[in-house]
């Protein structure tokens, strides 16, 4: 990955990654963040997973970031716009739908 596309990776991750590595750390404990999101056979959801590597990735100095670091940032980049794009109408405070924004890193209540 060319140091072009890095850059552009890491600018629109941190755009759209909005929390904190400790506000991400402490939504992820609780029961609305393990109950959001698509759950592979019963087990942890993938954003919930996701969340887990958004912090590292956080606290990870940007000239340390991997190439496989930087395929999840665009992982979480696509799956942030794509479900921005499918907000629903109405308070979204208590939904699913921000919860699982939630566990990827954004919440678009900030």
């Amino acid at each position: 990955m060319g140091a072009e596309e890095r850059k552009k990776t890491w600018d629109e991750f941190r755009e759209l990654v909005n929390m904190t590595p400790a506000d991400l750390e402490k939504w992820q404990a609780s029961d609305r963040s393990r109950d959001a999101g698509q759950h592979k056979d019963g087990g942890e959801s993938t954003g919930h997973a996701s969340g887990r590597r958004i912090v590292d990735i956080l606290r990870t100095r940007k000239s340390d970031l991997s190439d496989d670091d930087h395929r999840h940032m665009r992982k979480v980049v696509g799956y942030i716009r794509r479900h921005l794009a499918q907000r629903p109408s109405g308070d979204v405070e208590d939904t699913r739908w921000r919860y699982s924004l939630m566990n990827w890193g954004h919440d678009p209540l900030a």
